[in-house]
Formats: C-alpha cells, structure tokens, sequence
C-alpha cells in the first residue's frame, strides 16, 4: 500500500526526502554538464576520437589545436538521423518506447591562411563548427496492480504506470582559431556558445478499483520549461614526438548555464493550481582531455582520447533547492570519466573507419527505500546504477574522396542500463514533491524503481568540399 508510514531512507540518500524532482538530477547530469558530441560523419564514425590528430571543424568539439593541423579550407554539412528506444521492465512487466528524429546534425567549416615568414609558423587558420542533438526521452514504465493508493475509505486506486517525458535538443556553436609551428607544433582556443530547451514532464497514473477509470497526476513542479543559454573557452596544443606519434592536451573552462524556466505548481495556499518563472545560474564541471595518435602513414591512423571531469556540477544559492542539489552532487557525484578510440584505413580513395567510447557511471552507490515487486512492502535497497549509468558507443563508417568533394557515412549504436526511480512523494510542511491530479493526491514515501535499456541507432550522412 502506498502510505506514510513506510521504512525511512537511508542517510546516503537523505536528498530524496526534500522537494527535487528526478528528472533535475538527470538533466543536470545528461544534458547541462555534458557536451554536444555530434560532428561530421567521419568525427562520429571514428566515436568523436581525433584529439591528437585534428584537421579539420570537428577538432573543436575535442581540441581546437586541432585546426592548425589542416593545409587546405573545407566546409561540410551531416545530416544526422537518431533513433532512441528505452524498454522499461518492472515486475514481471515491460513496456518498449522508440523514436527517430532527423534533423541537422553538425555544420562546419576551416580557413587556412599560409604564413609567408621566415619564422617557423606557418599557418594560422580560423574554424567554425555547430553541433545540435536531439534530447528526446520518453520512459514509460509499467504498472503494478498490486500497488494500491487509499484515498478515503470509499476510494482506493491500483498504479497503472509511471512516464518520464523529455522534449528538447541542446546545441554547441564554436569558434576558433589554430597555428601551425614548423609542422610540428600545434596550437589553438576556442569559444563555445550552448543553447539547450528542456520540456520535462513526470506523470503517473492510477486506475480506480471502483469503477476502472484512469487519473493521471503530475509532480509537484512538474511539467517545467527551460530554455537555458551557456558559454565556455577551450585551449589545446598537438605535439609530434616524431612522423608516427602525436600527443595532445585541451582544457574546457565550465560551461557558465542562464536557465530560465516556468513550472507549473499545485495546491498552493494562497494561488491554489497556477504557474511560477523562476531563473537560475549552473556551473558545469571544468573538462581536461589527453590524447594520442599513432599515424602509421597517410593511409592508417588510431587515436585515443581520456577526458576526466576536474570539478563537480555547481548551482547558484537562491534557495534551498539549489542547496538541496548542491549538497546532493557534492555527496554522489563522480566526476565524468570517458575514453575514445578511433581509427581510419584508406583504400585509394576509400575511407573505412571504426571507434568505440565507454562513459562511466556519474554517480557514487545510492541506497533508497523502494517497494518490492509484489507492491505489499518497501525494503532499503542500494542501486550503483541509479537514474543514470555507463555509456558504451560502438560506431563504424565509410567515406570517399572525389578530391574537391567528398562522402562520408557512419552509423552508431550506443547503449545504456539503469534502475529509474519513480513515485516517491511527500507533503510534509513546507517539503512538497507529492503528485497531483485536479481532485487528488498521491504522496508515497518510497520508490517504485524499473529497469530500463537505453539503446540509439545514429546514422549520419556528410557532404564536404575542399578548397
């Protein structure tokens, strides 16, 4: 039965008995502390790997040293084609979910401007580069009609299910510039400007046991809307140890978050159901990449990037919300940890690319109340992949040079398991994160927690011209 009454959470998990939604959490993490890493098919085929390698407007998604490395302008367009699919398994149920959306995916271009000297620079080129990605995500878990909500003794409701419902897309415009030394030596900073749009909704549903019919209820401050502008600088440099080997560093300041958002807030005193703005100001964590490249020749190449979050995602005090999250990531948070692998084999004028990437889990181990699958009790249990886990990217694809014009393609499957929590709710004086319908309330003080599988098949399609 959902009631009050039921087994306290753990001091690790103390956040969750405080008004925040799970969805902040996720967004927090999925969308403002992470950076946009579409780029041109052949930046994509290869898992976003070319740290230490660069030549072209994809290098400032990585590297901005990366633009010195190019000899001759270019420009490309990648038509970017994404499908997303969460199966969300909870006892003994599952519900599959997917969506495609198509859209422009990366747009960039490099000037190269020879330098005519008697010193060892020898180029100073200028490189803009936008990156846009879908953020789409809907995970609808099944009900458990052994879950069952006392309203009065006249009316008592079985859960019928649960939906996270994110629309949006978040997008990174770059611009930078790079130097040659001697062919040896590369240098380069960049400028990068975000704009995210975040509609996000947490609904759930129950079904009355008297006469069959559905009530959906939204959580308290939900559904929001964001629409959040942020900008951050980059600095790198490539290095050549000799014609095979190159290394490579860059430094990304964090990204400097203006989130407007409206909300929609129920069973107030005074304005009963209504709307509220609110704005805030969220600092991400500062991002350090590695790099090395070993070129075998013009026709193979490999590199490996490893980018270690420096800091831990900050919001601006204006209240206890921002303290409740800032205490909460400052408890559990991981700093970001990825590694990509990237390689190309040229036939003639054939291209053949391969990568991989892994993201490690962004939070520490959380230990939450939740209700078992019979729905009759809650136990303390401990998730290591709670509302978010690790990333595995597998990706492939093909290119051809036509000398001024080229084609490339690729193709990317990336994967994801994690335990999502829902649900929970209280109403307990001025802590109100209970869930509301037009006539009643749900309030629980335990989760309800499925299984999901994150799995998005990204197909990606770049025309280029050289000149």
């Amino acid at each position: 039965m959902l009631k009050k009454s039921l087994v306290l959470m753990s001091v690790a998990a103390a956040f969750y008995a405080q008004a925040q939604d799970v969805s902040v959490i996720r967004n927090t993490v999925d969308a403002y502390s992470s950076t946009p890493m579409v780029g041109s098919a052949k930046f994509n085929a290869m898992a976003g790997s070319n740290g230490a390698l660069g030549g072209d407007a994809s290098s400032l998604l990585t590297n901005p040293a990366g633009l010195g490395v190019a000899i001759s302008g270019e420009i490309s367009g990648t038509l970017s084609v994404s499908g997303n699919k969460n199966t969300s398994a909870w006892a003994g149920s599952s519900i599959n979910y997917s969506k495609t959306n198509t859209d422009l995916g990366n747009v960039g271009g490099v000037l190269t401007f020879p330098l005519m000297t008697e010193t060892g620079w020898k180029f100073i080129n200028v490189g803009v580069n936008y990156s846009n990605q879908s953020l789409d995500n809907y995970v609808e878990s099944p009900g458990n009609s052994n879950l069952i909500y006392d309203f009065d003794t006249n009316k008592s409701s079985s859960l019928s299910g649960h939906a996270y419902n994110r629309y949006g897309y978040l997008s990174k415009t770059s611009f930078g510039v790079g130097a040659n030394y001697n062919h040896s030596v590369y240098v380069g900073a960049g400028l990068n400007f975000f704009n995210a749009s975040i509609d996000q909704y947490d609904t759930a549903a129950f079904n009355s046991l008297q006469n069959g019919s559905t009530e959906y209820f939204s959580k308290q401050n939900t559904p929001y809307f964001e629409r959040s502008s942020g900008f951050s600088a980059t600095l790198g440099v490539i290095g050549k140890l000799n014609p095979n080997f190159r290394v490579g560093a860059a430094i990304e300041t964090p990204t400097f978050w203006t989130i407007d958002r409206n909300y929609n807030f129920y069973n107030d005193a005074n304005l009963g159901d209504d709307m509220a703005y609110e704005g805030r100001r969220f600092t991400s964590p500062l991002k350090a990449t590695v790099s090395a490249a070993f070129v075998a020749s013009k026709n193979f190449s490999l590199n490996v990037d490893y980018t270690l979050g420096l800091t831990k995602p900050k919001y601006r005090v204006d209240g206890g919300a921002e303290t409740e999250l800032n205490d909460f990531f400052k408890d559990n948070y991981k700093n970001l940890s990825e590694v990509r692998i990237g390689g190309e084999y040229r036939i003639k004028q054939f291209r053949v690319r391969g990568g991989y990437s892994f993201v490690s889990s962004p939070f520490d181990a959380l230990t939450i109340s939740r209700f078992n699958d019979a729905g009759t009790s809650s136990v303390d249990q401990s998730y290591n992949n709670l509302i978010l886990n690790n990333r595995n990217l597998l990706s492939f694809g093909l290119g051809y040079d036509f000398k001024s014009f080229y084609v490339d393609a690729s193709y990317q499957n990336i994967t994801s398991k994690y335990s999502n929590p829902f649900l929970r709710g209280v109403l307990n004086g001025n802590t109100d994160s209970a869930y509301y319908s037009p006539s009643n309330i749900v309030t629980s003080d335990s989760y309800a927690v499925s299984d999901v599988k994150n799995s998005r098949n990204n197909f990606f399609l770049t025309f280029g011209w050289k000149f």
